[in-house]
């Protein structure tokens, strides 16, 4: 990939690692990540188990998709973030699920797949692998080996599907809030913010729907995420306004299709906001994100950052280890903390990892490059 005039305006991977030499060896202090119009904590260089994120006033988070290579589970994720040095995620449901007790879902084992543990999320790009279980072998990202259409289920894979869907939504409805409130004490107790979780519900029943939201209050998020549609606005915005917190969605390359704008989604409810994906945008685009930012900042609850190379670059619309790519994260991130505006910048994880790293050795880079941004 030709990227010498590095056009996203970011700072090159080898002046990265020669400049963060020093911030790679910090051990962060907890942070209590404040939303609208609080002030955010400021990582410190002190001794302390807890990560703290907050750097220049903008929390640097990740989703937790970012780790779907790695075994999942709470605790895990707990770990992760302690290593990878992050304060603030976006909870993919999955792991929350799981460690709650959820009956196991069938799919995966059907499939040749690892262990159940839910879908992956919704609007995924194809082939995405599923959150919590580690790839399968021989089958990129976790699509079925030899392709990216499942097989033909039997009659009786069918049946057993349809009896986990009645088994999980049963579990849901009538799941303690108290345990979810428990699994929220061990993020709390790690210094830990869940700002968000993808529970994705919007096909789901509304009883579930309302538990989505439930458990995600419970949790300490201030909303849901969801792929973006029109109809999953519409079913989940009401939910939203019920429960006083907001529907969340997130958007792949709908951008590139001539006419997509936020606007109809937004006059739905003041409860609907949005998690930009500036990655996705630009990448399919070529369009400056702090175009979206700048106009739709009261409106974007978080944003998602990757680096990836433009629509006009061969390859286009790839992701690229951060500095190596043209996306403008360096402008996102000023643009940002320039405004002090309250939005959390979520890392997403999607590049291919060298078999002498892993995801959370990645994060933490990631980390470290926004911070020597910031800071």
């Amino acid at each position: 990939m030709k990227n010498t005039d590095n056009p996203g305006g970011g700072i090159s991977r080898r002046r990265f690692l020669g400049t963060t030499a020093a911030a790679a060896a910090i051990t962060m202090v907890p942070t209590s990540y404040a939303f609208k119009n609080k002030p955010a904590a400021e990582a410190e260089p002190m001794a302390s188990d807890k990560p703290n994120s907050v750097f220049g006033g903008v929390t640097i988070g990740a989703i937790t998709y970012s780790w779907r290579s790695m075994p999942g589970g709470v605790e895990n994720v707990i770990k992760y973030c302690k290593e990878a040095g992050v304060s603030a995620i976006e909870l993919m449901s999955n792991d929350l699920e799981d460690y709650l007790g959820a009956p196991k879902n069938p799919r995966a084992a059907m499939i040749g797949g690892p262990r159940p543990a839910g879908p992956a999320p919704a609007g995924a790009p194809q082939g995405a692998p599923q959150q919590g279980g580690q790839r399968p072998a021989g089958a990129p990202g976790g699509a079925p080996a030899g392709g990216s259409q499942r097989p033909q289920l039997t009659p009786e894979q069918e049946a057993a599907i349809a009896k986990y869907n009645q088994e999980i939504k049963d579990w849901r409805i009538n799941l303690p809030m108290a345990k979810v409130e428990a699994a929220r004490k061990l993020f709390n107790d790690a210094g830990i913010d869940v700002h968000i979780v993808k529970f994705s519900p919007s096909r789901w029943s509304d009883e579930e729907i309302d538990y989505a939201f439930k458990a995600a209050k419970a949790m300490g998020a201030k909303g849901v995420c969801e792929e973006i549609s029109e109809e999953a606005v519409r079913k989940l915005a009401p939910f939203a306004e019920k429960h006083g917190m907001y529907a969340i969605f997130h958007q792949h390359m709908q951008f590139a299709t001539k006419g997509f704008s936020y606007d109809p989604f937004l006059a739905v409810s003041p409860a609907v906001m949005m998690n930009f994906d500036a990655g996705h945008f630009f990448g399919s685009t070529g369009i400056h994100p702090n175009t979206i930012i700048e106009k739709y900042h009261d409106r974007i609850f978080s944003v998602h950052i990757k680096d990836k190379t433009g629509p006009n670059t061969d390859p286009a619309n790839t992701n690229q280890v951060w500095g190596q790519g043209e996306m403008p994260l360096a402008d996102v991130l000023l643009l940002i903390k320039k405004n002090k505006w309250p939005i959390p910048c979520d890392i997403e994880l999607e590049y291919e990892i060298k078999p002498w790293s892993n995801a959370v050795k990645e994060v933490r880079t990631c980390v470290q490059y926004a911070r020597n941004i910031l800071m």
